[in-house]
């Protein structure tokens, strides 16, 4: 089928520049020594899970416990659950463990360290914990210094739970765009997590995982050396947000919207197009750098960049583009399809049940989605 066929919006996934920018990474983790655990908060998808796997994975990484249940159904049990633990969960968590999941948890905060303690006592689930670290995103975990960090180790040791290691997310690297700037947070992301982990091992615990991750630190590190492994997840498809930091070219974006142009508006100067707010997401992350591509890169039906066409404003089923010239009324008659780069590509997937698979400029299959929590 091809792609213009489909209904609109519809979310496409080429599959050669996804298998490229899963290369791409996986060389880069092979040559700073590390191991691989893809995030897929991005794509949440089991058949780029396999294909993450197959390239040279170990494990995944996700951002809710139905993605890790999801995961397991579809055979994957090496699982790392990258978000802030809270007792309430503890049960879902619990119950995946008995299912088979090998789960990774993680906190930050000494009472939680507590309730899984406490939790393990009464009937057994071993629990792996990760005590997150904040490395200078700012966003959540603990200092490498504090006193937290031995305080919640020392709750895991007493306790039928294990303690499996340190995890930071170099959040902070979306802040810069230049790949020295990149390399510097990359040492600074190791230098925290390693931190941690010698000061568990001097008071005595075993540290097997030091995990550090986010896309543009895991292409530009250049030394990761007392790192075990990475976590990242955009670089699969990337998105307009990434190539507004140097970290990947328009070329490499794997996920793009198709859309209908639904309206000329010519005493406003715009094309109005399907894909709004709820199709491509509010995100403008790609404005530090970029605050020309507001809400989306416009491309031509077969994906080719349309110089100077962006999305510059949504509502909530509409995209507002404003023309170059009147010739663009002509060009892109209503009816037409165009296709949109996303900002940032998880939350622009996240309006969609499953991807449609384009290779070789056709449509060639669909791969579920699971989304929400």
């Amino acid at each position: 089928m091809n792609p213009t066929q489909l209904s609109t919006p519809s979310l496409l996934l080429d599959i050669d520049r996804l298998h490229a920018n899963i290369a791409r990474m996986q060389a880069s983790a092979d040559r700073l020594g590390v191991r691989l655990r893809p995030h897929l908060k991005t794509l949440k998808s089991a058949r780029a899970a396999e294909a993450l796997i197959a390239a040279g994975a170990h494990g995944i990484t996700v951002s809710t416990l139905k993605e890790a249940a999801y995961f397991l159904d579809h055979g994957i049990t090496d699982i790392t659950y990258a978000v802030g633990m809270v007792p309430a969960r503890l049960d879902t968590a619990a119950d995946l463990v008995a299912r088979g999941a090998d789960l990774k948890i993680m906190t930050d905060c000494v009472d939680v360290a507590q309730a899984i303690a406490d939790r393990v006592g009464q009937d057994g689930p071993r629990f792996k914990l990760l005590i997150e670290i904040d490395c200078g995103d700012h966003r959540g975990g603990l200092q490498a210094d504090s006193d937290e960090l031995l305080q919640i180790a020392a709750l895991i040791a007493d306790s039928a739970a294990v303690l499996e290691g340190v995890l930071t997310h170099a959040g902070h690297s979306y802040g810069v765009d230049s790949s020295a700037a990149v390399a510097a947070i990359a040492t600074q992301e190791r230098d925290a997590v390693v931190t941690a982990a010698e000061r568990l091992r001097a008071a005595g615990h075993r540290v097997d995982s030091v995990s550090v991750g986010s896309t543009p630190t895991a292409l530009f590190a250049t030394d990761l050396s007392g790192v075990t492994e990475l976590r990242a997840g955009v670089y699969t498809v990337f998105d307009m947000d990434q190539q507004s930091r140097g970290v990947c070219t328009t070329d490499e974006i794997a996920m793009s919207v198709l859309s209908s142009v639904i309206g000329h508006n010519r005493a406003a100067g715009k094309l109005l197009l399907d894909a709004g707010g709820l199709a491509l997401s509010k995100d403008r992350s790609a404005d530090r750098f970029r605050p020309e591509v507001g809400y989306g890169q416009v491309c031509d039906a077969q994906g080719a960049i349309i110089a100077g066409l962006y999305v510059n404003s949504v509502s909530q089923e509409h995209g507002h583009v404003k023309v170059r010239d009147e010739s663009d009324y002509a060009r892109f008659a209503v009816g037409s399809r165009l296709r949109i780069l996303p900002v940032h590509a998880c939350m622009t997937a996240a309006a969609y049940d499953y991807f449609n698979i384009v290779e070789a400029g056709v449509v060639s299959g669909r791969w579920d989605r699971v989304n929400g929590w």
